[in-house]
């Protein structure tokens, strides 16, 4: 299966953690750089993105409180976890990481920063293909994740 070629990257996926992180300061420092462009243009995105800022920031959160005691910032999941597909949950299957995803795009718009906005792209295939490795670890513990799967978008609700 093709999935199966991803790479664990340590043992608990320690390496896809790092790879975020890295992936969150080169979209911060590019959004700080100052904008690429002004006027009624900066105004319009400035307030989209904005508005985009808050709403990945709140499907992340909700994501992280509706994890619980299954939370860990690494993508193998908790011996022990239960499967959550309640809240956030219920319409994304990675909330934390959709919200993570619109909150960078909108980080770019509102900075005016091109580099930033390509980061947020950058940072989607990457949540993508960790998303696409941490459910296979999903499947492995949760006799249920395959149905699951088969009824909840990926990413981002009623989006991908």
């Amino acid at each position: 299966m093709k999935q199966r070629r991803l790479p664990d990257l340590g043992g608990r996926g320690e390496g896809w953690f790092a790879a975020q992180v890295g992936l969150f300061g080169l979209i911060g420092v590019a959004g700080s750089l100052g904008p690429a462009w002004s006027g009624t243009a900066r105004s319009a995105t400035g307030a989209l993105g904005a508005v985009l800022l808050g709403a990945g920031g709140l499907l992340a959160m909700r994501g992280l409180i509706d994890l619980r005691e299954n939370l860990t910032p690494f993508p193998r999941p908790l011996p022990g976890a239960r499967l959550v597909d309640t809240g956030a949950y219920r319409r994304s299957r990675h909330p934390i990481y959709g919200g993570l995803i619109v909150g960078a795009l909108g980080w770019g718009l509102m900075t005016a920063s091109p580099a930033a906005i390509v980061g947020a792209g950058v940072l989607a295939v990457f949540f993508d293909l960790k998303s696409r490795r941490e459910e296979i670890w999903l499947a492995d513990q949760f006799a249920g994740y395959p149905a699951y799967r088969s009824r909840t978008r990926r990413l981002i609700p009623w989006v991908y």
